[in-house]
């Protein structure tokens, strides 16, 4: 056990051809690779459990064509490769589990082109979506999905991520056009274009969004942009009960009332928020943050509407945040709530749900996981973008207490499986990495399993790209 209490893990076994490979990047990229240590640690887990597997080094390529040259020498080698963006990632996507290099695509931060008329751009996969906003604000455009983590765009499109804004704008799914990704054989192609709708033959940029690094390594994405809103205003309401509120969200959404963002934080989830980000002029009582865009008529309505509703479910202390500093504010406090929740119980780990239920399931859902966490005796605060659906438990336990870690497991595995059981998915946006894997058979069935095994030993036959990730290794014929 390290100092700052992560779990350095031996991976499971090394690739043969490791050491070779090593050497001939050493020569080939120099100061750009490393087999230092603290940086192989840092790049052998993202912000989830505390369980480490580093790779056996890290490389830092600057270009598709490096990439390329990386894969290439790797599959021939038979060495696993780890695609790694800013290490946000929650469900053990980053372990190297076996070893290998992980590609760490921070250098690659270029926005290349930028088409305002057409509200488009093409980035390299290590621009953040900070950056990519700031590049684009003084041509009026905004880049809406937002992650609680500044992510990389690469490992946006990768865990096909989403946010706060999810609701009105989409997801990773929705936004990219296309992609430029490399092969494991070290081939770069393009997937998709600039045009808003194509018929032309498998969509290759949707097999690729979601895949983890399981298929290949995305160098490049082409994204839809949105022009910044005329108006934008948000809000805070409180209700008595966490059903009160969930149901208010259900009201919002079926009516059509268009929102951009409507954040569900439950009470002990505010607390946590209260003392984190130190905010002001709130109870510790079940919460919505919600932000309107549009005209000044179409916000005024909007908010007229969504009071009505709110007021119609017994919310209170409806107050407003015109002012882009009060909206920052509570928008950062929502960010944080991942680490506001960790700092209720320091030296304590977590599991974090991710489960999405139809809206129509979403007040049941919620209410069952959140009485078994109470039965469990564990703490778990809620959390989410409740207008599509999708929200977080981030399930608190002592990593030294096998039994409070057993009862944690159980509650998270439960809260995925209560989702799937109401047609959801056990992970709306953090994808599926290692912690999920078991979740797959049920909410897919076996045969779908093997057509993304068949996918998976096609593209990848070597099997060199994140292995352990995304797919079972449990075979199911076809």
């Amino acid at each position: 056990m390290q100092s700052d209490s992560i779990l350095v893990r031996e991976s499971r076994s090394e690739a043969a051809g490791t050491a070779g490979v090593i050497a001939a990047l050493a020569a080939r990229f120099g100061d750009r690779m490393t087999t230092a240590a603290a940086v192989r640690e840092a790049h052998g887990r993202g912000e989830g459990l505390r369980d480490l597997f580093a790779p056996s080094a890290v490389v830092w390529p600057g270009s598709s064509a490096e990439v390329g040259e990386i894969l290439a020498l790797c599959n021939a080698a038979l060495v696993p490769v780890i695609p790694f963006g800013t290490g946000t990632s929650l469900e053990g996507q980053l372990q190297a589990l076996n070893g290998g290099i992980s590609v760490d695509l921070s250098r690659m931060d270029r926005v290349i082109e930028v088409n305002a008329g057409d509200m488009d751009c093409r980035v390299e996969a290590g621009v953040t979506r900070e950056a990519l906003n700031h590049a684009i604000r003084d041509a009026g455009l905004f880049f809406p999905l937002d992650p609680g983590a500044n992510a990389s765009l690469g490992g946006m499109a990768s865990t096909r991520a989403s946010g706060t804004n999810a609701v009105r704008y989409g997801t990773m799914r929705e936004v990219t056009l296309g992609l430029t990704v490399v092969t494991p054989q070290g081939r770069v192609i393009r997937t998709g274009g600039r045009a808003r709708k194509s018929a032309a033959g498998y969509d290759l940029t949707r097999l690729y969004i979601g895949s983890e690094g399981t298929l290949g390594i995305i160098t490049e994405l082409q994204l839809r942009l949105f022009g910044i809103p005329e108006t934008i205003s948000a809000a805070s309401v409180q209700f008595a009960s966490l059903g009160a509120a969930v149901e208010a969200v259900m009201a919002v959404m079926q009516m059509g009332i268009s929102v951009a963002r409507i954040e569900l934080l439950d009470a002990v989830q505010m607390r946590a928020c209260i003392a984190w980000s130190k905010l002001s002029g709130y109870a510790e009582a079940p919460t919505l943050f919600i932000e309107f865009h549009g005209s000044p008529a179409a916000v005024a309505e909007q908010i007229e509407q969504v009071r009505g509703v709110t007021d119609a479910f017994g919310g209170s202390a409806f107050a407003f945040a015109h002012a882009t500093e009060d909206r920052n504010r509570m928008w950062r406090a929502r960010h944080d709530a991942y680490h506001a929740a960790r700092g209720l119980a320091p030296g304590k780990d977590s599991f974090t749900t991710d489960a999405c239920v139809p809206i129509s399931r979403l007040a049941e859902c919620i209410a069952e996981s959140h009485a078994e966490a109470e039965s469990l005796g564990l703490t778990a605060p809620i959390v989410g973008h409740v207008g599509d659906g999708n929200f977080h438990m981030l399930v608190l336990f002592d990593p030294a207490d096998a039994d409070e870690r057993r009862r944690a497991d159980r509650l998270a595995t439960s809260v995925s499986e209560r989702a799937i059981r109401m047609g959801g998915t056990c992970t709306g946006e953090h994808g599926i990495g290692v912690h999920k894997l078991e979740a797959m058979v049920l909410e897919h069935g076996a045969g779908a399993v093997a057509v993304m095994q068949a996918v998976k030993a096609a593209l990848d036959p070597n099997g060199i790209m994140n292995p352990g990730k995304t797919v079972p290794s449990t075979v199911f014929p076809l």
